[in-house]
């Protein structure tokens, strides 16, 4: 975070300067602004030779990109003055960062540590770079810039540099990474609902059901015996109809505890009607 004295300060103390000697000192403090003296990079190679070492010119902005290869080092030194004052004389900024950054795209902070003296060096190894430089793709360029922050100087940035770094190498997946893949979607089946069979077909097996009586009662009317319809065997015949009757029924709608419960219900009185009718030949 870059701490910034309030706008609302120097207002302040420019109403009230001329009542107080010492607010008229704090105004020109406050207002002060932080410079560079003296900065500069070098590119090192792999074996220590200097690739490349140059002032760097503040009064215009950056335009010639420097790349560091796989294996070089980049040095960056200043040291940070008040920009106001005569004798050039170090001061140490509260917090100073170098911002990497790309136009509309990634961007990293990385600190940079001031001595009390103001100087400062800061190192880029690109074969160990350090967390605050942001993943780089082939041909991307980063701007480069030094932030200061203090309590008794304006903050300031300054544009150092373009720095064009190798491609970052791909980041190894996690081994639990694809517990977070999307899953294919899944899909519940559900019991289908009973259908029920065609009229067609119902009514064949309603002929097959039928078709003992029919053959029962057509041999009947061939025997040569006379049946005298009695009192006593009316109710047993009815009741062995009934059971025929409950046994379609459970075909086309009961469930099986349902018939099971008629059922004994039939049986009792059958039993009954039974016994009487047997009595009574």
């Amino acid at each position: 975070m870059i701490w910034q004295v309030p706008r609302e300060l120097p207002r302040f103390a420019n109403k009230y300067a001329h009542r107080n000697p010492l607010l008229l000192s704090a105004v020109g403090l406050v207002n002060a602004k932080l410079g560079l003296k003296s900065p500069k990079y070098s590119l090192l190679s792999h074996d220590g030779s200097v690739i490349k070492a140059e002032a760097l010119d503040l009064a215009s902005a950056p335009s010639e990109t420097l790349t560091a290869g796989t294996s070089d080092t980049l040095k960056l030194s200043f040291t940070v003055i008040d920009d106001e004052s005569t004798d050039d004389q170090g001061v140490q900024p509260h917090q100073a960062f170098l911002r990497f950054w790309q136009e509309g795209g990634v961007e990293g902070i990385q600190p940079v540590k001031v001595s009390s003296s103001g100087k400062a060096k800061f190192e880029l190894n690109v074969r160990r770079p350090p967390p605050g430089i942001p993943a780089t793709t082939h041909g991307a360029i980063l701007n480069v810039d030094l932030i200061l922050g203090s309590f008794t100087y304006v903050s300031s940035t300054v544009p150092l540099f373009k720095l064009r770094l190798p491609p970052s190498l791909p980041v190894a997946p996690h081994p639990e990474e694809v517990i977070y893949h999307p899953k294919p979607a899944i899909y519940h089946t559900f019991k289908s609902e009973q259908r029920t069979p065609p009229p067609t077909i119902s009514l064949v097996f309603v002929v097959i059901a039928l078709s003992p009586w029919v053959l029962l009662f057509s041999l009947l009317s061939k025997l040569p015996i006379h049946i005298a319809p009695s009192s006593a065997t009316a109710p047993f015949i009815a009741l062995l109809v009934a059971f025929e009757g409950l046994i379609v029924w459970y075909w086309v709608d009961l469930r099986l505890g349902q018939v099971l419960t008629y059922g004994a219900v039939l049986a009792v009185f059958t039993a009954a009607a039974g016994k009487r009718a047997l009595a009574s030949i």
